[in-house]
């Protein structure tokens, strides 16, 4: 009880959520896409492939070697001499036929696929929530696109409705006066719609489910809420919500704001070794590390050898594995009110076809982004400077990419826990017409690494919406807060707040945890907490260990799965992954 005491501040009772074993492997089978491997941009391969063969009057600025080589591998045949694209006569019979109904469309699609050498594949999927009666679903996906989700009372009619769905897109782009010079040969273009009314999504199929979900509207009313009564309480600060990411928890008692964070930046200073400098302090980053607060007071509630407290904590044990999970009736929601810097912030009005963008273009859009003091480039940008001494972030969207494959626990918390996933992600951003990006991001460019993962790590793929903002008023900073986020977990009695270009707690914050300014979301604030449960679990294992790297590197199955993770992305052709300085992790209580 003593460490109950000791926490930073009071606990209170509540609920957050979690993915168990069990429910993680019964995913993994519609996790397990193929993927082709090698390239610059894994879902686009055969897209980059045909980007390098510039038709006459067209030229490609840069090609890069990796795209080269998927070029000769797939084509020996095309290559950066090409003077056109190869013509492939069109199946217009076949296409009048279905048309005619005297073929059913997944017989259709996989003729289309033979004739046009691409590679379609339909994988079952998961339904929307709140749907009434069992539903199976499926989706279609050409060469790692993947297509509207189709649904059915038994698993034939959901395939065959995921078919339908798939030609509508790709009909379009093959029939008559719509098709490019020269018929393209593989993948049609990624559809793309022009213009979506918040409330709907990448999945237009799925609309009239999704507006039946009340997660979609509770969400963003309990984040408004929440956000009203601390900015009531700190109006001074009420400029510091322009950017705002929060987690959620749904129970059976309903929906409710455990995380919140606000911020868009991240520090110009240079990598220290005490662990007490915030070198990320973007809003979604920051709504993350308060979540992981609220995690370890329901861990130290768990260990606390006292009954009734033990039930007031989200989490329950694996008899066997020891692990914890949450319990089965929560569940884990993401809500940010703005696109995550990256390649979820790919434009909607791309697309991803020979005549409409070079191969190095579309590297830049889907590869993996870094951000130095709120500015964001492509890791594969010319004007990014790797050897700069100041210490530089993955983006949000790459961050978001990671922990749906490792959970929003970390290292630290997954000695305690199996991998915690979020169900759902909602973007209230009223400048965005889909959601495209993040499922692309987020889904597609991991698409096929649950095989290769250890025991417990797949890619659980959230349900991605748009949604109404929880900031309707908007506004940016005043100029004396222009770099300042908020932060705050449940059991807070006051907000904290940061200057992320400095990563330390503001003079003026209504929470300061000491003279030195340390915030309570830097690596030395985790780590004491980190070993307050470790007392409480009575691992002495844990315990031993000198520095926080020592405590980190000890959880191996999720450095095991972080490895596969970061090399999966660069075999793919997406960039490596820029580490921070080892001596940020170099420190010890």
């Amino acid at each position: 009880m003593k460490a109950l005491a000791l926490f930073d501040e009071n606990l209170t009772t509540g609920f957050s959520p979690h993915l168990t074993f069990k429910t993680a492997v019964s995913k993994m089978a519609w996790t397990r896409g193929g993927s082709f491997r090698g390239s610059r941009g894994a879902s686009f391969a055969q897209i980059l492939k045909k980007n390098i063969c510039a038709p006459p009057g067209l030229t490609v600025a840069y090609v890069s070697p990796a795209v080269s080589e998927v070029n000769n591998l797939l084509d020996p045949a095309c290559n950066t001499n090409c003077g056109g694209i190869r013509s492939k006569s069109i199946p217009q019979e076949l296409i009048d036929r279905y048309k005619r109904g005297e073929t059913q469309a997944v017989s259709a699609l996989y003729q289309l696929s033979q004739v046009l050498q691409f590679q379609v594949e339909l994988k079952e999927t998961v339904t929307t929530g709140n749907i009434p009666g069992f539903y199976f679903a499926f989706c279609v996906v050409v060469d790692g696109v993947k297509y509207k989700t189709g649904m059915g009372i038994n698993k034939k009619e959901a395939r065959a409705r995921a078919a339908q769905l798939a030609l509508e897109d790709l009909l379009p782009t093959l029939d008559g006066d719509s098709l490019l010079p020269e018929a393209l040969d593989g993948p049609p273009p990624l559809p793309v719609k022009e213009s979506q009314t918040i409330g709907s999504e990448i999945h237009p199929g799925r609309a009239i489910y999704e507006r039946k979900n009340p997660i979609n509207e509770h969400v963003p009313q309990a984040v408004r809420e929440l956000l009203s009564k601390l900015m009531d309480s700190y109006p001074e600060f009420s400029a510091c919500r322009s950017t705002v990411a929060a987690f959620i928890t749904q129970s059976p008692s309903g929906c409710e704001v455990v995380a919140i964070g606000t911020g868009n930046y991240n520090t110009k200073e240079s990598a220290t070794p005490n662990g007490r400098v915030l070198h990320d302090s973007h809003a979604v980053v920051t709504a993350r590390r308060s979540l992981m607060r609220y995690l370890y007071r329901h861990l130290l509630l768990f260990f606390s050898k006292n009954r009734s407290l033990e039930e007031k904590s989200m989490f329950q044990q694996d008899e066997n594995t020891k692990l914890l999970s949450l319990k089965s009736d929560i569940t884990l929601h993401l809500y940010m009110n703005q696109m995550p810097k990256g390649a979820a912030q790919i434009p909607s009005n791309l697309r991803l076809n020979p005549l409409s963008i070079s191969a190095w273009e579309v590297n830049n859009q889907i590869s993996l982004h870094v951000t130095v003091e709120g500015k964001v480039f492509s890791v594969f940008s010319p004007t990014f400077d790797q050897a700069t001494s100041r210490v530089v972030s993955m983006s949000a969207s790459d961050k978001i990419t990671q922990w749906q494959v490792l959970g929003f626990q970390g290292a630290l918390l997954s000695h305690f826990t199996e991998p915690i996933y979020v169900s759902s992600i909602l973007v209230g951003d009223v400048s965005c017409g889909d959601v495209r990006g993040m499922e692309i991001a987020v889904n597609q460019r991991v698409d096929g690494i649950t095989p290769r993962l250890p025991m417990y790590y797949c890619v659980y793929r959230p349900h991605i919406s748009l949604v109404s903002t929880a900031c309707p008023e908007g506004g940016a900073n005043t100029n004396s807060q222009w770099s300042h986020g908020i932060n705050w977990s449940q059991g807070d009695v006051s907000l904290e707040v940061v200057d992320g270009l400095e990563g330390k707690t503001v003079e003026a914050s209504p929470f300061k945890s000491g003279p030195a300014l340390a915030s309570r979301l830097c690596k030395a604030a985790m780590l004491s907490r980190f070993n307050l449960v470790a007392k409480e679990a009575s691992r002495r294992d844990l315990l031993a260990t000198v520095s926080y790297r020592e405590a980190k590197m000890m959880a191996k199955p999720y450095q095991e799965a972080k490895s596969v993770l970061r090399s999966y992305l660069a075999q793919q052709g997406y960039g490596s992954w820029v580490a921070k300085p080892p001596v940020s992790d170099h420190f010890s209580m």
